[in-house]
């Protein structure tokens, strides 16, 4: 299996300035995914996506629920991570395991502040080596049977 890939979800339309910014609120808010490029990468090659998302207005990006609806029959195991402000990150990680259909192995969660101070690093770190236990879990499970 494929190792340690990185894929950015990218958007078929700009983001830039205040309309981009206005799409992105609404979008958020109505819950609809963007219009995305499809992925290079098939994520069905992969034992674990992990999948990040910032929150928009109290929600899940509408270019991580796209991504997640077209792939949400191709993930074998997930994990999640959002930055956020002030709140919303419950809701959004809550809207990515309904979208994925699947509960994550692990979540993470960033505070802008955290990451304006150099504490998200350790926040990181904290959040890799839940999933590598994780991981090792469930592959010693697999080996059981």
């Amino acid at each position: 299996m494929p190792t340690g890939r990185l894929e950015e979800i990218v958007d078929r339309q700009g983001r830039a300035g205040p309309f981009g910014y206005l799409r992105s609120f609404v979008e958020a808010l109505k819950p609809r995914p963007a219009d995305i490029v499809l992925s290079k990468r098939d994520a069905s090659a992969y034992e674990l996506v992990v999948i990040g998302t910032p929150v928009w207005a109290g929600s899940v990006s509408s270019l991580v629920r796209a991504y997640l609806v077209a792939n949400r029959a191709r993930l074998k195991q997930v994990a999640f991570f959002c930055s956020f402000g002030r709140r919303g990150e419950q809701l959004a990680l809550a809207q990515m395991h309904a979208l994925a259909g699947k509960s994550p192995l692990a979540e993470c969660k960033i505070t802008t502040r955290e990451a304006r101070h150099g504490e998200a690093s350790q926040v990181l770190c904290d959040f890799a080596a839940r999933l590598e236990r994780k991981l090792s879990d469930v592959r010693g499970s697999e080996t059981e049977r």
